[in-house]
This record gives structure tokens, sequence and C-alpha cells, in this order.
């Protein structure tokens, strides 16, 4: 595959700044107001918040890529064939959202040939924005940032959004591999990718996620520096299962895939 041109990478990530912007514009004014909250099939959250920004950006994409897919978290996928297909998580966090708690995000990615090569994590309230390419470089409002130099879980600050998120043989792997970090918090919905792309935490380890959960922020975390994958070490793209891994050195990465790994 041949990779994009600096002015393809610049014309989509122009694009993608706009629509964040537009996305920001519909979900902060309705931040900490009344939402009428209703449940999906799953049991997970939705409000019209997250509905109408993904509306938006479907509107937008669709007009300005009509050969593009599109895979949106509320309104499903179309023309999954396509060489382009857009990733859309309009309200990562939606728990988050409607609890007035501050961290939740926009999520963009857009795939060629089922792999991710750009990235945009928003989050809105904080005024933070990562923008990865893949294979060159990871930008927090505008300026490079890289992920540290951790290389041992014994020295990792390890984050996960929820025990919730794991079965009970996958709580067993994750319990024994974060108790073995230097520290390990709970909570941060889509920022923990972000402290982690920044050079803030070390380790990312989560389950039970879907594609548009992920695949924005594999191109933010790797651009940077860190590796991300499933559980088994394998890269991230379509058709992966909801367990991922990120971590910012190849060798903290390979510790992590170690400890789950075992019996």
């Amino acid at each position: 595959m041949e990779p994009l041109s600096a002015a393809e990478r610049k014309e989509f990530e122009d694009f993608a700044v706009a629509i964040a912007n537009n996305a920001r514009a519909l979900s902060l004014p309705r931040f900490r107001r009344p939402v009428d909250v209703t449940l999906k099939g799953d049991m997970s959250p939705v409000t019209a918040v997250d509905r109408g920004v993904e509306s938006m950006l479907r509107e937008r994409i669709e007009l300005a890529w009509p050969t593009h897919g599109l895979l949106g978290e509320e309104y499903g996928a179309t023309r999954m064939d396509a060489e382009y297909v857009w990733s859309i998580d309009p309200i990562d966090g939606t728990r988050s959202f409607i609890s007035g708690w501050p961290l939740w995000g926009t999520l963009l990615a857009l795939l060629r040939h089922g792999k991710p090569v750009l990235g945009v994590l928003d989050m809105p309230v904080l005024d933070e924005r990562w923008i990865g390419h893949a294979g060159r470089s990871t930008t927090m409002n505008g300026v490079p940032c890289r992920t540290r130099a951790c290389e041992t879980l014994a020295t990792a600050t390890l984050y996960t959004t929820t025990p919730d998120m794991f079965t009970p043989d996958e709580w067993a792997r994750f319990d024994r591999t974060s108790r073995a970090a230097y520290t390990r918090r709970f909570g941060g919905d889509c920022y923990g990718y972000g402290m982690l792309a920044a050079g803030h935490i070390d380790a990312v380890i989560e389950a039970n996620l879907m594609p548009y959960d992920y695949l924005a922020i594999a191109p933010v975390v790797e651009a940077a520096g860190g590796v991300m994958t499933d559980w088994e070490g394998r890269a991230l793209g379509l058709e992966s299962g909801g367990r991922v891994v990120a971590a910012a050195t190849p060798a903290l990465h390979a510790a992590i895939i170690e400890s789950l790994a075992r019996d």
C-alpha cells in the first residue's frame, strides 16, 4: 500500500479538525445540562447529543467524501469495502457525559484498506486534542508529543476505565498484571490514551471495546512512540476483538502481553 502523500495527510487532517470543531460546538453547550438518557440493547446509555453529533459528522463526511465508508457507534456501517472508511465515536464516555464528569471525548479515525492512518482524540471540556498520523507523529494541541521511556511493569503507571468491562477471567488476568505495576488507577475513558501519548502515564489495558472505541486511538498512541495491540499482541483493525493493550514502549508492551497470557 502506497503511503499517503504530505498533501493528502494535510487535506484529511484539516477536514478532521474542522468536523471535530463542529462536534465540540454541538456537544459542549449540552454538557452539565438536562439531557434525556435511554438505554440501548446492550444496556449502555445514549443521549440525543450522541446521536446528533454522529449525524452531523456522517453528513459532513458523506458530503465531502461520497465514496468513503462510515462506521459509527449510533448508526452503524456503510460502504465498508471502500478504500477509505471513517470511524466515529461521537461521545466516548457517555456515562461520564451524563454524570457531569469532563473526561469524555470525540473519536475520529480514517482507515485505508482497513488500517487506521489518521486518528483524532478530542476532549472538548478540557480543550485538548491529539492528532496521530500512522508511521509519522502525534501532536497534542499542535505540539509534538511522545510516550515516556518506561520499560518495566514495576515502574509503570497503568490505567483502565472500569473493572466492569472485564469478564471474570479477564479481570483475573488484568488484576494480576496491574498489581505488578508501580501504580494502577481507574477512570478516564479515552483520556487515558491521550495521557499515555503525552508521556504522563505508561499503559492502558481494557476489554469489551468496539472498533470505534480504539481505531482513532491506535494511530495517536503508536505515532507518539507507543505500542497498541490486542491482548495477543496482534495489530488492531476492524476485525479485532474488544481487548486492547496500549504501552509506552515495546519492552513494557511485551511484559504486559506476557503477564496477561499466563494461566
